[in-house]
């Protein structure tokens, strides 16, 4: 009778002394949840194709409305709120940003051994405390916020070859006020800078626009290449595809689809460069890579969502459930897909059980496993609920199929109708009164509004400062010698 016990035990000893996995996340700024080839998109995306055909799309992966809290989520394992308690999002120059006792999903795996890298977009706030080398990771390279955040004269707030625009009225007048302590908005915004670790290292103007992409795709694959002495944790965040659009030549005009669809190309250029340096260092089974977005696409920018509702800055599904591949090859079970509820909040413990890295035991966290979900056998979903929330509002719910919008009573059944269609709040009032039960149990912890007793404190510095003046000055006290850039 002892024998099964003994064969458990022996089991679970291989299974920790399996080698741990390397592991990448790809996460690409206000993707549309049709604008890739796997989601029925209409942009030709051969590489994404094959690495769905190699891998596994998770059909129902929610983010955040907006890119700092969906990143937070990711960061931290938490609901934005809980982790990042802001309204909106961070700006250039902010007092706040995520803290920096905050444990991101970079130090859990640092702590267990990875070498850890991020490229591109950081998002959670631009001061020194805040920075991604302040929160685990041994280099960065990349913009500390979106890429639309600078001055009107760098092309910052207009596409490729438009021309510039002209404020009017009060914008025209707004110099310099900040905005908030989350930063400074509008025409106020100083140059947007790139920076090497800590280091401002250049400013961002339309011909670094344009390079941006496979810059960052060109420091991702030689990382990738020199890994060799530990597992390893990439983050590969692009700015591609948020406002501005900045295609390079390559891709311009070739997708058919405006310059929206030319860069939606040149991201599936860097996913397949990506994936080829991991099968060419032999890392392929070795390898779980996450492909996903932080929102969904803005339909002011001509996004397509395809059947679902709304778009980015909303909780309808069109701005927050997001296009995620899973690709391990010989692990993740290919050419596979599942509508099981995943999330952003779910990477962090997920990577920390493959990689037998210890969760932070001291501050609550949202997210949980989902490795059995990836790995095509969810006999138990690992996740039955997600709350939406919009900034410090809780505005619906969803358990198993059925969500709910909270201010309007409608009640949508999301297995038979994603796009949110066919309002059944009438002929099934057992499920509002549940799913608002279900709403009510974040009262006494994030809260409906507002901030709760479990949202942590953000990060905040004294006297903040743009990493570029106004003057292109970069800033001496946070980043080193000074100098001004061209």
């Amino acid at each position: 009778m002892k024998f099964p016990t003994v064969f458990l035990a022996l089991a679970v000893c291989a299974l920790a002394a399996a080698p741990r996995p390397n592991l990448i996340v790809i996460n690409i700024d206000d993707l549309g949840y049709a604008e890739i080839g796997p989601f029925g998109g209409r942009n030709k995306t051969p590489e994404l194709d094959r690495m769905a055909r190699e891998g596994r799309k998770l059909m129902s992966h929610y983010a955040a409305p907006v890119c700092s809290p969906s990143r937070a989520a990711l960061m931290t394992g938490s609901y934005p709120k809980r982790a990042l308690p802001i309204p909106h999002v961070l700006f250039p120059g902010g007092a706040v940003g995520l803290n920096p006792a905050e444990r991101t999903i970079a130090e859990v795996l640092k702590d267990a051994g990875y070498a850890t890298a991020m490229v591109g977009k950081w998002h959670l706030g631009d001061q020194r405390a805040f920075l991604p080398t302040q929160q685990g990771f041994e280099t960065y390279f990349g913009l500390p916020y979106s890429n639309d955040m600078g001055p009107v004269a760098d092309g910052i707030k207009s596409n490729r070859g438009a021309p510039l625009p002209v404020p009017k009225g009060d914008a025209a007048k707004k110099k310099t006020a900040q905005s908030s302590e989350a930063g400074i908005a509008g025409n106020a915004q100083p140059p947007l800078p790139l920076l090497e670790n800590d280091k401002v290292v250049g400013r961002v103007r339309v011909e670094e626009h344009v390079q941006l992409t496979r810059r960052f795709t060109e420091r991702a694959v030689a990382y990738v290449k020199t890994q060799r002495d530990r597992p390893f944790f990439l983050y590969l965040a692009h700015n591609a595809v948020h406002f501005p659009l900045y295609p390079r030549d390559e891709f311009l005009g070739k997708s058919g689809n405006g310059l929206l669809g030319d860069w939606v190309q040149e991201v599936d250029w860097s996913v397949g460069q990506v994936l080829a340096a991991v099968r060419a260092a032999g890392l392929a089974e070795k390898t779980l890579v996450i492909f996903t977005s932080d929102n969904g696409g803005p339909l002011q920018q001509g996004a397509v969502n395809g059947a679902l509702r709304g778009g980015k800055a909303s909780t309808w599904e069109g701005g927050v459930r997001v296009v995620t591949l899973a690709w391990w090859p010989g692990k993740v079970p290919a050419g596979t897909a599942t509508d099981a509820m995943t999330s952003m909040m779910d990477v962090l413990p997920t990577f920390a059980a493959l990689a037998g890295a210890k969760l932070p035991a001291d501050r609550k966290l949202d997210g949980v496993d989902v490795w059995p979900v990836l790995a095509g056998n969810p006999a138990q979903p690992p996740r039955d609920t997600f709350h939406y929330f919009r900034g410090l509002t809780l505005e619906a719910v969803r358990s198993g199929p059925w969500k709910l919008h909270l201010a309007s009573g409608e009640l949508y059944q999301l297995a038979t109708d994603i796009g949110e269609k066919n309002n059944l709040a009438a002929a099934h009032p057992d499920e509002v009164k549940r799913l608002r039960a279900v709403a009510e149990t974040m009262r006494g912890d994030l809260g409906l509004e507002g901030t709760g007793p479990g949202c942590r404190p953000l990060g905040r510095v004294e006297n903040p400062q743009p990493l570029i003046a106004l003057d292109g000055t970069v800033r001496a006290d946070a980043l080193g010698k000074v100098a001004r850039l061209p």
